[in-house]
């Protein structure tokens, strides 16, 4: 079952091609159809529990330096992020990181 259609996105599919405009439909975590299998599924059309409008529809960035070593942390599910398309995060950049972690330090000296 399709939860989601994106409609009219420019979509960028990180293969080189030209950009291309078209729906895109998602089945729980995966693209279920884009374009033209999209539109001779109507099945799919008629029981999408949500219908949103895009702009570019694009695989996931990757943010090569952040600091959101402590941010993980704070709010595992990287909202901030995620909004912005970022699937991937690389830490410790600028000598800073926070492992190993608090806890697992803490854990250590109780051990002792």
């Amino acid at each position: 079952m399709t939860n989601y259609i994106l409609r009219g996105g420019e979509i960028i599919d990180g293969t080189g091609r030209q950009r291309f405009r078209a729906d895109v439909a998602i089945a729980g975590d995966r693209i279920a159809a884009i374009g033209s299998a999209l539109k001779t599924c109507r099945r799919r059309l008629a029981h999408a529990r949500s219908t949103s409008p895009a702009k570019i529809v694009a695989p996931g960035f990757i943010d090569v330096h952040t600091h959101d070593d402590r941010a993980l942390f704070a709010s595992p599910d990287m909202a901030a992020k995620a909004s912005q398309g970022v699937t991937t995060v690389v830490t410790g950049n600028c000598g800073v990181s926070l492992a190993p972690s608090f806890e697992t330090r803490r854990r250590r000296r109780r051990s002792t």
